[in-house]
């Protein structure tokens, strides 16, 4: 989010609605309501058109088309909350108090800057002799009264998701004015929406140094704290939050995730049974707690919870799904059809269906009836690829350049460069190639901590990326080019002072974070002694398991054929290139010589790391630990062959995969 914005002009409909505004504003509805139902013809999804309708057809005194108009807008965008706001005042020219009353309020919560809708309840509810509603509504009239009105616009338009034009306004404000705290907590707002992190903590930070009781401010800041991993820091802001207020949902959620980022899985789980005991019918924090018991390897207590959430809503299909992500849990034939249900309900909204999809999928496989898994599975991929921006060419063009500036001569002449400690150790490469188990192996060890799938490397090329990024002439990596020894020696440091949270004294520590092979040469000339093992598997194998697989977030190469297999071509060749570029930097573990001969390849990976051979790293299913990835359970079990060749139960339906990864079968292991 630049300091300046350059203004896009606006487009024939925007420009077609700025004119029809004009109109209502000059209380020309007829001719409004024509001209915005000419452009419905052409764009009947519109929903700045439909609006417009709306509030023509309720000027016109014609309430019950208004009404059918508002029906159809909700149908689109039920999260609008302008709509709510015109059905109340719709109501309200019916006389229906009640029901005025519902939509008002379902208005404010999506939105809590309508001052419309809170001057309308303060007086709806005196008509109901409500005194303490008609006091609250006030109070919000009065608040809103006074923020300055621009603010007051921004932030109604920030919350229906119109960023561009918040942010437009709210600048121009600050401009001209200079700090005023909340227009500067919207702008940070508006930050986080779009994932400009930095910006929005920066600018957090400098509100509450204007106003350190702003408690909303602060909440805002610790959310975006927790999203930049910066735990120890977010769990300072919450706990004087939670001193304020101790049952706040809110702050207790967020310093569970907290506590969970920082590795502390049972402080997570005493806050979740809190949050349970108050507040028992509330499903989230059930499958919460339910995922950090899973972490811990409390698996029974984790499915009566996944259980209790499903109860408390359902078609909440994350709590089926997390149920079959647990790989060894069976699903019933009740269970079955309830999931099944709720899956072709047209009331299971879009997440939940996908979830439910997933789940199915794996049920059905267990079961055996693999082309209706394969179905299920096919159709969940297709909604999740279906709302997914991922270009596979960005990785390809990333691909490229890093082959173009990071040459072996590129880095002889960098040799020594970096931090010189040996303790990191990245275990790197594709999702479900068996990063966890060598990673439970290693985490087995006496000498090494396991942590968890770390982010600072990512945000680290995020930093050298630099602000609105041209993905299709990124910064990084040519950037690498330009930077000096003590700047790599000082990413090294800080990437050490980072990860320093995650451990507990153990001389070496593990980052199994997969999509670092993109950036071994950033790793390299970082921390030039750090250990870096690729996980590699056969490719129809590696890939079929990733398109079974639901991830919590990111990975989004993972839900089509195409895109998964261009994916693994492209690993292939990047990684081959480090081979040339960096020969004997890498040590590759095929996950089929794990399973074939584990006491040889434990012997191997230990070598490479200059550790000593410890036989607990043979027997790592019996290690305690936290473990946050979806092999979690199947790491806690000996090693069984029965996963590797999985995917040809589905091979009359994977030809097009087999096709698309055309020669990679016989590439991955040279």
């Amino acid at each position: 989010m630049p300091a300046t914005a350059v203004l896009a002009a606006p487009s024939p409909v925007e420009s077609e609605v700025a004119r029809l505004r004009k109109l209502q504003r000059d209380a020309r509805h007829g001719e409004a309501l024509q001209g915005a139902r000419d452009l419905l013809g052409e764009l009947p999804e519109n929903r700045d058109l439909l609006l417009i309708e709306v509030i023509a057809l309720r000027y016109l005194l014609r309430i019950p088309e208004a009404l059918e108009a508002l029906e159809r807008l909700e149908r689109l965008q039920p999260r609008f909350s302008r709509l709510h706001e015109e059905r109340g005042l719709c109501f309200v020219a019916q006389k229906d108090a009640p029901r005025a009353i519902d939509a008002l309020l379902r208005a404010v919560n999506l939105n809590p800057a309508l001052p419309t809708s809170w001057r309308l309840l303060e007086g709806l509810y005196r008509l109901t002799r409500e005194p303490e509603n008609a006091a609250t509504a006030a109070a919000h009239v009065a608040t809103l009264a006074g923020l300055p009105p621009e603010v007051v616009t921004a932030t109604s338009l920030f919350s229906d998701g119109d960023l561009a034009p918040a942010e437009e306004i709210v600048r121009a404000y600050l401009l001209r004015h200079g700090d005023h705290p909340e227009a500067m907590r919207l702008l940070a707002r508006i930050g986080m929406a779009r994932d400009v992190l930095d910006d929005a903590e920066v600018l957090l930070a400098a509100v509450l140094a204007l106003a350190p009781d702003y408690q909303a401010a602060r909440y805002d800041y610790a959310q975006t704290l927790v999203q930049r991993h910066k735990y120890k820091e977010a769990r300072g802001e919450l706990e004087r939050l939670l001193t304020l207020q101790p049952d706040n949902a809110d702050y207790r959620t967020l310093a569970a995730t907290a506590a969970v980022g920082l590795g502390e899985s049972e402080r997570a789980i005493e806050i979740y049974r809190g949050m349970i005991a108050d507040m028992p019918d509330y499903p989230d924090p059930h499958l919460w707690i339910a995922h950090a018991l899973k972490t811990v390897g409390r698996v029974p207590e984790a499915i009566e919870a996944y259980r209790a959430a499903a109860a408390a809503r359902p078609n909440f299909g994350d709590a089926y799904w997390s149920l079959a992500n647990l790989k060894l849990y069976r699903f019933d034939g009740e269970e079955l059809g309830r999931m099944r249900a709720e899956e072709a309900s047209p009331a299971t909204g879009l997440v939940d269906r996908y979830h439910l999809c997933f789940a199915l999928g794996k049920a059905l496989e267990d079961r055996g009836e693999f082309a209706e898994s394969w179905r299920y599975y096919e159709r969940g991929n297709a909604l999740v690829r279906e709302q997914s921006r991922y270009r596979p060419e960005v990785i390809e063009t990333n691909t490229r350049q890093q082959t173009r500036v990071c040459t072996a001569d590129f880095f002889r002449r960098r040799a020594g460069w970096g931090d010189p400690a040996p303790d990191p150790i990245f275990i790197l490469g594709l999702p479900r190639s068996g990063s966890t188990l060598l990673e439970q192996i290693l985490a087995s060890h006496s000498q090494v901590e396991g942590t968890q799938e770390l982010a600072d490397i990512q945000r680290i090329v995020l930093d050298l990326q630099g602000r609105d990024p041209d993905l299709d002439n990124p910064r990084y990596p040519a950037v690498l080019a330009q930077m000096t020894q003590a700047d790599f020696r000082q990413l090294g440091e800080k990437y050490l002072a980072d990860t320093r949270v995650y451990r507990s004294g153990r001389p070496f520590f593990i980052d199994k974070m997969p999509n670092n092979f993109r950036h071994i040469g950033l790793i390299h000339l970082m921390l030039p002694n750090a250990r870096i093992i690729d996980a590699r598997r056969e490719p129809m194998a590696c890939c079929f398991s990733n398109l079974k697989q639901l991830f919590a977030q990111g990975q989004e190469f993972t839900y089509s054929v195409d895109d998964i297999a261009r994916y693994y071509r492209t690993y292939l060749e990047l990684m081959r290139h480090w081979d040339e570029a960096l020969p004997g930097r890498v040590l590759r573990v095929c996950h089929e010589d794990v399973v074939a001969d584990l006491e040889g390849s434990v012997r191997r990976m230990l070598d490479y790391c200059g550790l000593a051979f410890e036989p607990a790293c043979l027997e790592f299913h019996k290690t305690e630990r936290s473990v946050r990835t979806p092999s979690s359970e199947q790491v806690r079990q000996p090693i069984f062959r029965d996963g590797l060749d999985q995917w040809r139960n589905y091979e009359p339906w994977l030809e097009p995969l087999e096709v698309a990864l055309g020669d990679a079968a016989d590439r991955h292991r040279s």
